[in-house]
């Protein structure tokens, strides 16, 4: 091995191969439910298992930053060996999904509008990258525009939250022409100017009370609970918080945010710190 090559760190890379196998067998699944329907059959399990499969992989995604984090490992070949599998899991398996259920009615059009998705999400992610190569010393702690795990993951858990209103139906009645304006709208999202928490202060040495840490438990058991419509709600949730952020107190962000640092919010004529109390302790 050449002086040249690139290192590659085993955990946060096994990770992102994490990552892009969810991508591949999400895509894989929708495949599969095209061969279905065209041979005149109804997919059973193949779009719940692609949801379920994009959903894991945002959560291989997840476990690749904070694992590179914590073992300081981050490194350009991973920034790269990442975003590849980004624009997999996150780019061309939404688009798939949503052209299959409900954009393949409109031919052409449907083309045209999956393909903005795929490329407004890979623009993003180049984009990402060569900010975070010009500021490897400074990292951003925040995302400029929505991030694509979280727009994947507001379409795949949307899309399931509407497979089980129609008890698993695929047309999904009325309610899928929902998602094409959705991916239009996401795909604007991703090169906004909205900022969203990238949660990177969050790691082992994060604090927080006996009362919140068994809340934030409760929490994830609900969600586990009723993952039928629970993640699709989270999701949405986090894409308003950016619109509303801007005007909430810096005590109240950092409460939401679970910084620790309150040098994470600088004030700011643009923070509208003053708009809100901030919660009790």
């Amino acid at each position: 091995m050449s002086d040249n090559d690139p290192k590659i760190y085993l955990l946060p890379n096994l990770m992102t191969a994490g990552n892009l196998f969810c991508g591949f067998a999400a895509v894989f699944k929708i495949i599969e439910a095209t061969l279905i329907t065209a041979a005149g059959g109804t997919p059973g399990t193949e779009y719940h298992q692609a949801i379920a499969f994009m959903l894991g992989a945002c959560v291989f995604d997840l476990l690749d930053g904070r694992l590179a984090r914590l073992g300081g490992h981050e490194s350009p070949f991973g920034r790269e060996f990442d975003s590849l599998a980004d624009v997999i899991s996150f780019g061309m398996a939404p688009a798939l999904l949503v052209y299959q259920i409900v954009l393949a009615d409109f031919d052409k059009v449907g083309w045209v509008i999956a393909f903005i998705y795929l490329l407004c999400g890979a623009m993003r992610l180049a984009r990402f990258n060569c900010v975070a190569a010009e500021n490897k010393e400074k990292p951003e702690k925040d995302f400029q525009g929505f991030p694509i795990p979280a727009a994947a993951g507001l379409i795949a858990s949307l899309t399931l939250f509407m497979l089980w209103v129609n008890a698993g139906e695929r047309p999904l009645g009325y309610w899928k022409y929902v998602l094409p304006p959705l991916l239009l709208f996401l795909s604007f999202m991703m090169f906004s100017k909205v900022r969203y928490p990238s949660f990177k202060s969050v790691n082992w040495k994060t604090k927080r009370s006996i009362p919140r840490f068994f809340g934030i438990i409760l929490l994830l058991v609900f969600c586990a609970l009723n993952y039928e419509w629970m993640p699709a709600l989270l999701f949405v949730l986090f894409l308003i918080y950016g619109f509303a952020r801007p005007y909430l107190s810096k005590d109240w962000r950092r409460e939401i945010e679970v910084a620790e640092d309150p040098l994470d919010f600088p004030e700011s004529k643009e923070s509208g710190d003053d708009k809100l109390l901030p919660p009790s302790s």
